[in-house]
């Protein structure tokens, strides 16, 4: 259903300003390209800071403190 809605989103901004909507559909592999690595990174990020949180919780865990 949201393709859908892309689809008929493009189709009309195709009819309001063909330019803008070509320009769209060519940088779309562009931008899909660029945001490969920023969720690797993001993906890194948040690896790290559960291990982090691991580490700090970690003396509470050994008491025995449950949440």
């Amino acid at each position: 259903m949201k393709a859908i809605l892309v689809f008929i989103g493009w189709l009309i901004l195709m009819v309001l300003c063909w330019p803008l909507a070509i320009l769209a559909l060519v940088l779309w592999p562009v931008v899909l390209l660029i945001s490969i690595p920023l969720s690797i990174i993001g993906i890194g990020v948040g690896a790290a800071l559960a291990l982090l949180k691991a580490l700090l919780y970690l003396p509470a865990r050994i008491l025995g403190h449950r949440a």
